[in-house]
């Protein structure tokens, strides 16, 4: 499948890693289930000749593939999918922050010159190319609690990074995590694809299912460049 499909006067790119039985997305999480409920041949035995369809049946944890956190996954009071509003996630304006592939800490001085206001900030880190081998899931990059401090301050409205947490995983506390969510800034982890993006000029969509009770879900994240 291609990353981004061509339309009239824009482009859309493909952010979302796809989900296949039993990938790991996170260390230490299972992978998914994925199984008939019904088959094409069980249809047409219940339904009549030539009637045929398919039933799948999944069986998962939330942080899987490419997700989001809404407020609700790291505080009980929370905002949860339910009732995360739909503007955070859904058309907002992007920017594209191109972190320095030398460095794992992405901090304030990779930040500083972008207008976060509002918009969608989007880390490419180019981690993504790791994405399902055990290079993946060690020595990834994250943003720095400074950094998440800085993106509250000058308003994000939400942030995604193409790596495997937005934190840095040795740091149990979860700074980054801890700054956005408790803003009320959702976080979308596992992009990928953000090389295909300019720095502006992009709206952004990472819309997950409506479930109440549940602080994280993939999504089917991309973006629509002008």
């Amino acid at each position: 499948m291609t990353a981004h499909a061509e339309g009239q006067g824009r482009r859309l790119v493909d952010l979302s890693h796809a989900i296949h039985d039993g990938m790991i997305t996170y260390p230490g999480l299972p992978g998914p289930e994925i199984t008939d409920h019904l088959t094409r041949d069980a249809a047409e035995r219940a339904y009549g000749d030539g009637v045929r369809f398919h039933i799948g049946r999944i069986s998962m944890v939330a942080n899987t593939g490419t997700y989001v956190d809404s407020p609700f996954h790291r505080f009980d009071g929370g905002a949860d999918l339910a009732e995360l509003p739909l503007d955070r996630v859904a058309d907002r304006e992007g920017v594209l922050v191109r972190a320095d592939p030398a460095r794992r800490a992405i901090d304030v001085a990779d930040l500083a010159g972008h207008d976060v206001a509002g918009r969608a900030v989007l880390v490419h880190t180019g981690w993504d190319r790791h994405f399902g081998t055990p290079a993946y899931l060690t020595g990834a990059p994250f943003l720095t609690a400074l950094a998440t401090a800085w993106l509250v301050e000058h308003g994000a409205a939400i942030v995604g990074i193409d790596s495997v947490n937005i934190d840095d995983v040795n740091d149990r506390s979860r700074p980054a995590h801890t700054g956005l969510l408790r803003a009320g800034v959702p976080i979308v982890e596992h992009l990928c694809h953000l090389e295909r993006l300019p720095a502006r000029g992009f709206r952004f969509y990472a819309v997950p299912p409506k479930v109440a009770g549940f602080g994280t879900f993939p999504v089917r994240a991309y973006a629509v460049v002008d």
